[in-house]
């Protein structure tokens, strides 16, 4: 859709040049890390201030022109793609940490402001960020994606860790949800009803997150099983045995292979675990320990630890370049990335269906998992000059979320909706995704925030 004039030039009042209508600054907001695509948007506007986000949406408003929130660009299921023109609204430029309370811990900051920069900022307080998604996302739309990571199975997901917002409504309207306090059970929580909205319901445009004391004592390791199921059957019987894990991570022989060619590793190239302890000095080693007997009775060999942080940093370095370094595994494929979430008494049948899924159909799709608390993605590579291909890449996705629903898992464990998973709310939520829809329409009755995305169409 063309923009109307008078906002334009409304919002080219407000803004100056940070209201952008060239090619190169719309171009720039219309790609995303996976094979979704949709065009530009009709202009980019850079905020700065929550009273210019507030000015901006009413104008929008006002025009019936949709606003798509930006962050920096990491999602993977199309979330920031105006795939029905409008404003992007890149917040990248709100990335002021407000104010650190150590003896709180908590700190709020806007929403631009990355994990990786926030955690360099606290490094001399003692206390860290823990949320760690692999990229390094804002924090603002870590919480808009209800975010996750290989830190989730110790410290918890976005859901678990932003204690208050700012949000700015569908009409220009700013509130703010939650307290300093510890708890509350003042009414309903809207602070959860935002995170995870994906930009459908309001703007955020600063939180207050909880923060972690730095571990005393940190180990890391990586060892190899034989097959599949004997590697995710170890992380049952690890969290089973409560033996309290950092972090607890699988990738499968592919992706090993992908780490050698990448980085001139030498991994054997079977399923490998990447493992993590926080603590005390003795209960690291307790731990460790611990983890050692259970993975070698099920079949693990060649442990190698990482103590020192250089080497701890190259180890999650690598895997968290594991979607990158899978493309060697295809040079010129592109990435059709899923991820689904089960019961851990059902992860080691999920692995191995959508693995047998992946092999029949003649594909490359390397998987990885924080499989601490049963999640697991797939990128499926394949060429983008084949409709075949992306068309039998997207059954193998569904197929994949499909068997997460019938053992009580659910589509999507962290990456979210978007525009990728939208089709297959009402197989998992059922009348409870019309719900959804009826809060998107109280909240948002222009349907002008992120239209397309998470919620049935307004009727």
């Amino acid at each position: 859709m063309a923009l109307p004039e008078s906002l334009a030039a409304e919002l080219t009042d407000l803004l100056g040049a940070r209201f952008a209508t060239g090619r190169g600054d719309r171009e720039q907001h219309a790609a995303s890390e996976s094979f979704h695509t949709a065009p530009p948007p009709d202009a980019v506007a850079y905020a700065e201030t929550t009273a210019e986000v507030a000015a901006i949406i009413r104008a929008c408003a006002a025009a019936g022109v949709p606003v798509i929130a930006w962050g920096t660009g990491t999602s993977l299921e199309g979330h920031a793609l105006a795939s029905q023109g409008g404003v992007t609204l890149n917040l990248g430029r709100m990335n002021r940490i407000i104010e650190t309370r150590p003896e709180d811990m908590q700190v709020t900051l806007q929403p631009g402001v990355t994990r990786e920069a926030l955690n360099a900022d606290l490094r001399a307080t003692g206390l860290f960020f823990s949320v760690d998604p692999g990229a390094d996302a804002s924090l603002g739309g870590m919480a808009a994606t209800r975010a996750s990571g290989t830190t989730a199975v110790r410290y918890g997901t976005m859901r678990d860790n932003v204690i208050a917002l700012e949000v700015v409504l569908a009409d220009g309207q700013v509130i703010r949800t939650g307290t300093r306090a510890a708890k509350s059970s003042a009414g309903y929580d809207l602070t959860a009803l935002f995170v995870g909205s994906e930009g459908t319901l309001g703007i955020i445009t600063e939180l207050t997150l909880r923060l972690h004391g730095q571990p005393e004592q940190v180990a890391s390791a990586v060892c190899g099983f034989p097959d599949l199921r004997a590697a995710v059957e170890c992380v049952s019987m690890t969290i089973q045995s409560g033996i309290p894990m950092a972090r607890i991570e699988f990738v499968d022989a592919l992706t090993a292979r992908a780490f050698n060619l990448k980085s001139g590793t030498t991994l054997p190239e079977t399923p490998h675990l990447m493992i993590e302890f926080h603590g005390s000095e003795n209960a690291v080693a307790q731990d460790a320990e611990r983890f050692g007997e259970i993975a070698r009775d099920c079949g693990a060999s060649g442990f190698d630890w990482a103590t020192t942080p250089e080497d701890r940093a190259r180890l999650w370095r690598m895997r968290h370049g594991a979607y990158h370094a899978a493309f060697v595994l295809r040079p010129g494929a592109v990435g059709v990335v899923t991820d689904v979430c089960v019961p851990m008494s059902r992860l080691a049948d999920a692995v191995e269906q959508a693995a047998a899924d992946i092999q029949a159909a003649g594909m490359i799709g390397p998987i990885v998992g924080h499989v601490g608390d049963g999640n697991f993605h797939s990128l499926l590579l394949v060429d983008p000059e084949s409709p075949a291909e992306i068309a039998a890449a997207k059954q193998i996705a569904q197929r994949m979320a499909r068997h997460a629903l019938t053992v009580g898992g659910t589509i999507t464990g962290e990456h979210g909706i978007g525009i990728g998973k939208r089709s297959m709310m009402s197989e998992e939520h059922g009348p409870g995704w019309q719900v959804m829809g009826a809060i998107k329409a109280a909240l948002d009755p222009g349907n002008i925030l992120n239209p397309g995305k998470l919620v049935p169409d307004p009727a």
